[in-house]
């Protein structure tokens, strides 16, 4: 039937044991599931931002490692994993590294994202850098008619007024995407953002929870989640350099005192239960940095455990 998902080309997938997850995934030629995977494999806002490259190699990373990981049994609940998975692709980015090719990729991407939405399916994008989130949410507002809430994960706010990866969540509240007010940073590292950024954000109501904080705190998760969720329709952002670069070593910028693995696995099962999530993204994956395909790994598993919980949602 070809493509339905504007703006993408068919994924790029290595061989599938038959016992993996994966194996049960259906390709986008008009079937419908309860998640769509989508790549998206665009580094131009990294660049912009003078960091270092390999974001735009995340979504195939990726999916090679959930090719070797997940069984399509859930041995912690005792049941077999039935959430139905759409592989919609990778977004065709815009040619360029500039501010034009961007806000192109951009376009795109909320195009792409728009029809997951109107064919009943939460998006679960893998990126690429963390400004594709900014399109990626402009399009579930505009799925559920206004404002949404969200978690970033993250030691970095990314609300920098300059055009790049560090941007999207300044665009989702100045742009009336987000309600601030239902936004929480999870992790902010306490010597990663300028005074400028930490001020501007918790001006407009967002809520921070720093990184050394949430380490000790046990409900910090479910914290963010109900503080996010509280009122309406909502999205999960995690930023892999949220977690410490010893878990997560191949991310676009490296975190020495960053959050654990757990604790981001944590939030993506719970993300995945709650019912007003209706958008889940894991960003900044950078093959060329990663040590034992470990980071990919690490993603490989939050998608696992946010569709596990998912389908505690549904059952």
């Amino acid at each position: 039937m070809g493509r339905t998902i504007p703006n993408t080309i068919a994924p790029d997938w290595p061989s599938i044991a038959a016992d993996r997850f994966a194996q049960t995934f259906l390709l986008d030629d008009g079937a419908t599931g309860d998640v769509a995977l989508l790549g998206l494999p665009s580094e131009i806002g990294v660049k912009l931002n003078h960091g270092r490259p390999g974001a735009a190699l995340g979504p195939s990373a990726f999916r090679a490692a959930l090719a070797r990981l997940g069984t399509t049994y859930d041995a912690a609940r005792r049941r077999p994993l039935t959430v139905r998975v759409v592989d919609a692709g990778d977004v065709e980015t815009a040619p360029g590294d500039d501010e034009a090719a961007l806000h192109e990729t951009h376009e795109r991407i909320t195009s792409a994202v728009a029809t997951i939405h109107e064919r009943g399916m939460i998006p679960v994008c893998i990126g690429g850098g963390h400004d594709l989130t900014y399109p990626s949410v402009r399009a579930l507002s505009a799925s559920v008619g206004g404002p949404v809430g969200g978690i970033n994960f993250d030691s970095h706010l990314d609300v920098r007024d300059s055009v790049g990866s560090g941007m999207p969540f300044r665009r989702l509240i100045v742009e009336g995407f987000l309600d601030p007010a239902r936004h929480v940073t999870l992790g902010v590292g306490r010597f990663t953002n300028s005074r400028e950024h930490v001020e501007w954000l918790t001006h407009q109501g967002g809520i921070l929870i720093n990184a050394d904080e949430a380490m000790t705190r046990a409900d910090a998760a479910s914290f963010a989640l109900s503080s996010s969720m509280r009122g309406g329709a909502g999205f999960v952002s995690i930023d892999l350099d949220g977690i410490d670069s010893s878990q997560a070593p191949g991310v676009s910028s490296p975190n020495p005192m960053g959050m654990t693995a757990m604790q981001a696995n944590q939030l993506a099962v719970l993300a995945g239960r709650h019912p007003a999530v209706r958008h889940f993204d894991i960003m900044e994956l950078s093959p060329p940095h990663d040590v034992d395909g470990r980071t990919a790994k690490v993603a490989a598993k939050l998608f696992l455990s946010f569709v596990a919980g998912l389908q505690e949602r549904a059952s």
